[in-house]
C-alpha cells in the first residue's frame, strides 16, 4: 500500500478491519470515535496484518512513548538529567533511569553526553521523559554512547533504516565493520575505525534516504571503493 494522504483523510481499510480485529495506528493517524484519520500528510503504509502509519518528510520530532531516540545531556538538576531530544521541550530523565542505578551508585552521566534511551512519558499535557534500561530493567543497547559521530535526517530516513526490509544496513556491514544507533527523533549515532569511515558511512546512508532497495547496495559499494583505492 503506497496511498498518498492529507491530513483529515480518513483511513478507510483501517476502519474496516478495525471492526474485526485490534489495529495499531503508528505515526500520522490517529483514531476519533469509529474512524481513523490522517493527521500528517505522506505516504500510507500497511503491514500485515493489521499495523498502519503515514511516512512523511519531517525534521521536528513528536516524541511517542515507547521509541527510541538519540539525546544530548544539556544540565543536571538535582536527581534529573535534562536531555535534547530535539522536541519542542526538553525530556527528563533520573538518575534511577539506568541499569543497576542506586543512591550510592550513580551513573557517570555530564552534560555534553549522548544518550541512547527510550521514551516512558510522551504526551501533548506532559513533559516526556526517558529510562536507558528496557522493560525487564537491564541496559540493552541503551545508555550513554562514546566516542562516534551523531549526524541529523529526516525521521522518515530514521524510519526507513529501521524497517526490518531495509537492506542498507546489511550492504554497509559487507564493506567495513561500524557501530550505529539510530534515534526515532531523527538522529543517527556512528563509530568506524577512523574518522574518514564514519563520514564515508554518513554520507552513504543520508545518500540512501531517495534510493531504491536495489539501488542501496550500489550506493554502500561505491562508498568501499573510494575508501580503499
Amino acid at each position: 500500500m503506497k496511498e498518498i494522504v492529507l491530513p483529515g483523510d480518513r483511513i478507510l481499510a483501517a476502519e474496516e478491519l478495525a471492526k474485526s480485529k485490534k489495529v495499531i495506528l503508528g505515526p500520522g493517524l490517529r483514531r476519533e470515535n469509529e474512524q481513523v484519520l490522517a493527521y500528517k500528510g505522506g505516504r500510507l503504509h500497511h503491514r500485515g496484518p493489521n499495523t498502519y502509519w503515514v511516512d512523511s518528510y519531517q525534521q521536528r520530532y513528536v516524541p511517542a512513548r515507547g521509541e527510541a531516540v538519540i539525546g544530548v545531556v544539556t544540565a543536571k538538576a538535582g536527581d534529573i538529567f535534562r536531555i535534547d531530544i530535539g522536541a519542542h521541550e526538553q525530556a527528563s530523565l533520573s538518575y534511577l533511569a539506568f541499569e543497576s542505578a542506586t543512591k550510592k551508585n550513580r551513573p557517570d552521566v555530564n552534560p555534553g553526553d549522548v544518550l541512547y534511551g527510550r521514551l516512558i512519558v510522551a504526551s501533548r499535557d506532559l513533559e516526556p521523559e526517558l529510562v536507558c534500561v528496557n522493560s525487564a530493567g537491564k541496559k540493552g543497547k541503551l545508555g550513554v554512547l562514546t566516542d562516534g559521530f551523531v549526524m541529523n535526517c529526516s525521521l522518515n530516513l530514521a524510519r526507513l533504516i529501521l524497517r526490518s526490509d531495509c537492506p542498507l544496513l546489511r550492504a554497509l556491514t559487507k564493506e567495513m565493520p561500524f557501530e550505529i544507533a539510530v534515534g526515532l527523533n531523527g538522529r543517527i549515532w556512528l563509530k568506524a575505525k577512523s574518522h574518514r569511515e564514519t563520514i564515508a558511512l554518513g554520507n552513504a546512508i543520508l545518500a540512501a534516504e531517495n534510493a531504491s532497495y536495489e539501488e542501496m547496495p550500489k550506493i554502500c559499494e561505491n562508498i568501499g571503493n573510494i575508501l580503499f583505492t
